[in-house]
C-alpha cells in the first residue's frame, strides 16, 4: 500500500540546466568527438602503413640495397634505410618545398627566390584540384546508395562544353565569360550523369555497367568531335582551337597556381551544405542509407536517384571544365591522367564527407607532383606512388587489416559508410 501510494506521487522534473551538462558530458566523452576522432584515424593509419609499405618497396628495388646486403646484414639495412629517407625527402621537396630554402628567401625578403621555393607546394595544389572536384561528385552519389564510376566520362564531357563556350563566344568580359564556361562544363557532366541516374530510377538498370560503358561513350565521342566539328582548322591534329582568354582562369604570374583551386573549395562547402543542411540532402542521405525506409516516408526515390547522378556529374563535369579553363586552354584527346577513376579511391578515403575529400584530394595531389622529384632525384621509379595509393585504399577498403596490425577495438562502424552508400 505504502510503495503504491509512492509511485503514485509526482517526480519532481529534472533541471533542464544541468540535463543539458549531461547530455554534452555525453557526447565530448563518447559521442560526437569520439566518432570523428575513430573516423579520421583509420585514414590517417591507412595512408601511414601504406607509406611504410611502400618505402619496402623502394628498397626491394634498389640495387644498391642487394649489394649492401651481400656486405652484411647490417649494411643492407643501413642501405635501405638511406634510400628510403633520401626517396622520401625527394617526395616531400618535390611535394611541398624545400623548408630551408622558403625561410631563407623569407628572411632575405628575396621575392624571386620565394617564388621558387614555393612553387612545388603550389603545383601539388594545381593538381589536387580537379580531383577536388571530381571526389566530391563520387563522394555525393555513394551518399546516396549510388556507385558513380562514371566520373571520367562525366569529366570528358564537361569539359567538352566548357571549351565550345570558351571559343565559341568572344567578346565577353571575365566575369561572365569564366562563370558560363563552369556552367557549361557543369551541365555537360551532370547531363552525363543523368542518364544512368534516370535508367536507374526507371528500369532499374545498374548504374555501374551503364557508367562504365558511358565512359567508353564519352571517350570517343570527344575524339570524334576533335577531328570534326571541333577541330582547330589551323592543325592537322585532333585539338581544338584555343579558349578565349576571358575564359581564362585567372593564376598567379609566376605559377600555374589559379582560382580554381579555390573555386573548388567553395564547392566542397555547398556540398556539406547541402547534404547535411537541407531537406534536400537529407533526403538523398536517407535514400542512400534505406531506400526503403525512405520510401515508407513518403520520399521520392526517383527523383533523389536522378538528382543525385545529375549533381554528381556535374561535379566531375567541373573537374574537366578547371583543367580547360585554368591550365590547358584547349581540349585535346585524352588530356586527363584517370582523374575520374582516382576520385573513387578519393571518397573511400575521405569517407565519402567533403571535408574528407579535400584532404584526400591534397595528400594525392601531392604525392603525385612530388613522383616526379623523387624520380630525378632518388631514382626511384614514379610507379611507387602508384602502389602506396593502391595500398592506402586497400586498407581503407579493408579496415579489418588496420585493426589487427595496430590491435584496434572493433566498434563494428567503421566500414558502415561505405556499405550503406554502395546499397
Amino acid at each position: 500500500m505504502t510503495d503504491n501510494n509512492k509511485s503514485s506521487e509526482p517526480q519532481p522534473k529534472p533541471d533542464s540546466g544541468q540535463t543539458l551538462i549531461d547530455e554534452l558530458n555525453k557526447t565530448m566523452d563518447g559521442g560526437v568527438w569520439q566518432n570523428s576522432l575513430r573516423s579520421a584515424l583509420y585514414p590517417i593509419l591507412a595512408v601511414f602503413t601504406g607509406l611504410v609499405i611502400g618505402g619496402i618497396f623502394i628498397a626491394l628495388t634498389t640495387e644498391e640495397v642487394y649489394a649492401a646486403f651481400r656486405e652484411s646484414i647490417f649494411a643492407g639495412l643501413g642501405e635501405s634505410w638511406r634510400t628510403i629517407a633520401v626517396a622520401y625527402r625527394a617526395l616531400f621537396v618535390g611535394a611541398i618545398g624545400n623548408p630551408a630554402e622558403i625561410a631563407a628567401a623569407i628572411g632575405a625578403a628575396d621575392w624571386v627566390a620565394f617564388q621558387d621555393a614555393i612553387d612545388p607546394f603550389l603545383e601539388s595544389l594545381v593538381t589536387s584540384t580537379p580531383l577536388i572536384f571530381a571526389g566530391l561528385g563520387v563522394a555525393l552519389g555513394f551518399r546516396t546508395g549510388l556507385f558513380n564510376i562514371g566520373a571520367e566520362g562525366q569529366l570528358f564531357i564537361g569539359a567538352t562544353t566548357a571549351t565550345w563556350v570558351g571559343y565559341t563566344f568572344t567578346g565577353l568580359p571575365a566575369i561572365i565569360h569564366i562563370p558560363l564556361a563552369l556552367l557549361a562544363g557543369f551541365i555537360g557532366g551532370g547531363l552525363w550523369g543523368y542518364i544512368p541516374g534516370w535508367l536507374k530510377a526507371k528500369t532499374g538498370g545498374h548504374e555501374v555497367i551503364n557508367t562504365i560503358m558511358m565512359n567508353f561513350i564519352a571517350i570517343r565521342l570527344v575524339e570524334w568531335l576533335l577531328r570534326t566539328r571541333m577541330q582547330d582548322p589551323e592543325s592537322q591534329n585532333p585539338i581544338s582551337p584555343f579558349i578565349a582568354d576571358s575564359a581564362f582562369l585567372p593564376s598567379l604570374p609566376f605559377s600555374r597556381f589559379h582560382i580554381g583551386f579555390f573555386i573548388a573549395l567553395i564547392f566542397a562547402w555547398l556540398t556539406w551544405w547541402y547534404l547535411f543542411r537541407t531537406k534536400w540532402g537529407f533526403t538523398l542521405r536517407t535514400v542512400g542509407t534505406n531506400p526503403n525506409a525512405a520510401r515508407y516516408a513518403g520520399m521520392n526515390i526517383v527523383r533523389a536517384t536522378v538528382t543525385a547522378m545529375f549533381l554528381s556529374g556535374g561535379l566531375a563535369g567541373l573537374a574537366g571544365a578547371n583543367e580547360i579553363l585554368g591550365l590547358n586552354h584547349r581540349l585535346v584527346a585524352s588530356f586527363t591522367s584517370g582523374i575520374g577513376f582516382d576520385s573513387i579511391a578519393l571518397a573511400l578515403l575521405g569517407k565519402n564527407h567533403p571535408v574528407g575529400v579535400v584532404l584526400a584530394a591534397i595528400l594525392f595531389g601531392t604525392l603525385r607532383n612530388g613522383a616526379t622529384q623523387m624520380q630525378l632525384d632518388a631514382g626511384i621509379p614514379i610507379d611507387i606512388i602508384s602502389i602506396v595509393q593502391a595500398l592506402v585504399l586497400a586498407f581503407i577498403a579493408a579496415p579489418a587489416i588496420v585493426r589487427t596490425i595496430y590491435r584496434l577495438r572493433d566498434t563494428g562502424d567503421d566500414g558502415q559508410l561505405v556499405t550503406n552508400s554502395w546499397g
